[in-house]
């Protein structure tokens, strides 16, 4: 292991001498895919040097026990070489997960698209409710949610609802797992009978694709303006702010209609357009992998049903890793990270069974 992690610090060294090139700096690029290998190799080099430490305590504690006579003298060393043996096997499970590759996408933020399927009022108002546990969740990891595009349910909740969410995390990396179809299996408000009904909404998860990932031709674009609708004042209801805009050749469409700026609505709809032709070539991507290696956390099927919410027995079970959890008041009001961490567990496990790479 040590021999991987001689060749990291190599890497490490290397990148650090990079990052500091006049012509690395100008091409932004690759200064910011070079400044995320960096920050991502000082993990592991910080490790490599803590993994060293441990080492030289049981060489050290094994020679005491080869040449000393003395029977305290020799409890301690005992007692160090059990420790230090127990630390590095520790270590060493840590250090291969960080030397899993990491996906490039997860330092990104993201555009989430949550739109109702079936159910009729009820789904609109299960989405309302995914979009509050989702706005609940960035809030409490300090990420900043804006508002894309809305379109109200006749009875409460949204139709579809785009928002944008964004920070100094891996929001992608965290989020990807939320992408999917989610049931819900409750009393409506407007059931008479008291009969359960099951209603559903699909969540989608784009890496915010940025101005270098993907490039597109506005000649291929055809723009729309349009007057705004819902809440938002006289200014909003009147002028041609709202934008939407179509990419011909996939036919593709983004709009935003949440800021009073015509020029900022075309901004953040470019964004969403720019993720979706992004997440085109990512899903085919995916899916090509998943051909290769039969994954239970990411498969690229963006119909495939990932959760249930039951509100008669308080449960929420994620059907991907098997996952039952009877605490749904406080998943539906944000504490979702206790799923993504079993859900990143597992896919660890996936990624380190399927890796190359032998320890």
């Amino acid at each position: 292991m040590l021999d991987k992690l001689n060749v990291v610090e190599q890497r490490y060294n290397e990148v650090s001498d990079l990052i500091i090139q006049p012509d690395i700096i100008t091409d932004q690029k690759r200064y910011i895919k070079l400044n995320k290998e960096y920050k991502d190799l000082g993990l592991l080099v910080e490790k490599k040097k803590e993994y060293e430490s441990l080492i030289s305590n049981k060489n050290e504690a094994e020679e005491i026990i080869k040449i000393e006579d003395d029977k305290e003298m020799l409890e301690m060393a005992n007692e160090e070489l059990k420790d230090s043996k127990e630390k590095i096997r520790l270590i060493e499970e840590e250090i291969k997960f960080l030397l899993i590759p990491k996906d490039p996408e997860d330092s990104k933020n993201v555009v989430v698209e949550l739109r109702a399927g079936t159910g009729g009022d009820e789904a609109s108002i299960f989405a309302g409710d995914l979009f509050r546990m989702y706005t609940k969740y960035c809030e409490g990891r300090n990420w900043k949610v804006s508002l894309v595009d809305a379109s109200p349910g006749t009875a409460g909740g949204y139709k579809e609802i785009i928002f944008e969410v964004s920070g100094n995390d891996d929001i992608y990396g965290f989020l990807k797992f939320e992408s999917g179809v989610h049931r819900v299996q409750r009393v409506p408000q407007t059931e008479t009978q008291g009969r359960v009904h099951t209603s559903a909404a699909t969540v989608m998860v784009l890496p915010e694709a940025e101005e270098f990932d993907v490039e597109i031709n506005m000649n291929d674009v055809r723009i729309d303006y349009f007057c705004s609708s819902g809440p938002g004042g006289q200014s909003v209801n009147t002028t041609y702010s709202a934008v939407r805009l179509t990419h011909t050749p996939t036919g593709i469409v983004a709009q935003c209609q949440d800021q009073k700026s015509q020029h900022k609505n075309k901004d953040k709809a470019l964004k969403v357009l720019r993720s979706r032709l992004y997440e085109l070539e990512l899903s085919k991507k995916l899916e090509e992998d998943s051909l290769k290696r039969n994954s239970m956390v990411s498969s690229g099927d963006r119909s495939a049903k990932i959760r249930t919410y039951n509100y008669p027995q308080g449960r929420v079970t994620d059907h991907r890793i098997g996952l039952t959890l009877y605490d749904l008041q406080n998943i539906v009001n944000g504490d979702i990270q206790k799923i993504i961490d079993e859900l990143k567990i597992v896919q660890n496990n996936e990624l380190l069974k399927n890796s190359e790479e032998v320890f």
